[in-house]
């Protein structure tokens, strides 16, 4: 790939998620507020890989969005094409983590800033720089945002950038789940490599037999790179004829799940940037699984995720560990 300012630029939410973090006096649970959003939580990963990353999206001009930014600055993301809303406010997500470390979520966003982009405010210069673009559908549950991200995917096409989609459905944030499997359908259709989960794929196949849910899907879209994330059961690639699988590093010291994917994400996007997509061998699609199932396992012994990634030591010797 050519040299570009930016090796990975992401579109979509930036947010704050308030996790539980113990109990008051009166017995009432404490909220934490930590900074996140999936596309920022990748960008957060792949910079501390040693990537170059930028972020395009809105939050607002409250202290929360002033949080976000500091935030991710603090972590090395790029925030020239950060903008702040002067009337909505910063979008919030409040999660609740059950015993076995799976989440629910409740959503502040009715409208909430991140819903506000538009297409004008999309710089293409920026995009141009890239190398990857990185999306998801959070920023396609609405008209505005939808424009903006579905030009975003044009000028990243017609500039041959390697496009990564991973879809992060969250049922709540959808009028139907008819738009949302509209929208994930529209994803598919625009990516060379796909980030998908379990209950995505499940969702937009009808069938958990995952072999045949992607043969479903390659059927319908032209998608080089596929990883399905199987939670507690690992994660497996395909790509051409080769399906490749790994187990996961499962722990004890598991706290919440928040951050796993994407830290997931971004370890596969960073596996690409460094060995291209063209020629990926059967090892390959092995190390980079193995690299991507340590780092997602390592975040869930963590609160929080985009301040908190493992460094790529950090995760070697974590694998390194486990052999």
């Amino acid at each position: 790939m050519a040299e570009k300012k930016f090796d990975v630029v992401a579109l979509g939410e930036m947010l704050i998620d308030f996790t539980e973090n113990g109990m008051s006096e009166q017995g009432h649970p404490i909220l934490e507020a930590n900074p996140g959003g999936a596309p920022c939580n990748v960008l957060a990963m792949l910079t501390r890989l040693g990537k170059k990353t930028t972020f395009i999206g809105k939050v607002g001009k409250d202290q929360f969005g002033n949080q976000l930014k500091e935030a991710v600055e603090e972590v090395g993301i790029d925030t020239s094409n950060l903008l702040m809303d002067e009337e909505v406010h910063t979008t919030l997500a409040f999660v609740h983590t059950y015993p076995d470390g799976d989440r629910d979520f409740s959503f502040y966003r009715n409208p909430g800033a991140d819903m506000m982009l538009r297409k004008d405010e999309v710089n293409e210069e920026t995009i141009k720089n890239s190398r990857i673009f990185h999306y998801g559908t959070l920023s396609s549950t609405h008209e505005g945002v939808r424009e903006a991200t579905r030009y975003a995917i044009s000028i990243a096409e017609k500039e041959g950038l390697l496009i990564s989609f991973d879809p992060n459905l969250r049922p709540p944030l959808w009028n139907s789940l008819d738009d949302a499997k509209a929208e994930i359908e529209y994803g598919l259709n625009h990516c060379h490599m796909l980030k998908i989960s379990d209950n995505e794929i499940e969702f937009m196949t009808g069938t958990d037999d995952y072999d045949k849910a992607v043969e479903i899907l390659r059927e319908k879209h032209n998608i080089p790179l596929i990883l399905v994330t199987l939670g507690k059961e690992g994660s497996r690639a395909y790509y051409k004829d080769m399906v490749v699988e790994c187990a996961p590093f499962l722990q004890e010291k598991t706290i919440e799940t928040t951050g796993a994917g994407d830290t997931f994400c971004a370890s596969a996007i960073n596996y690409v940037l460094e060995h291209g997509l063209d020629d990926l061998t059967q090892e390959d699609l092995k190390a980079l699984l193995t690299f991507a199932n340590a780092g997602a396992s390592l975040i869930t012994t963590r609160k929080g995720a985009l301040s908190v990634m493992p460094a790529k030591e950090e995760v070697e010797a974590f694998i390194a560990g486990r052999k």
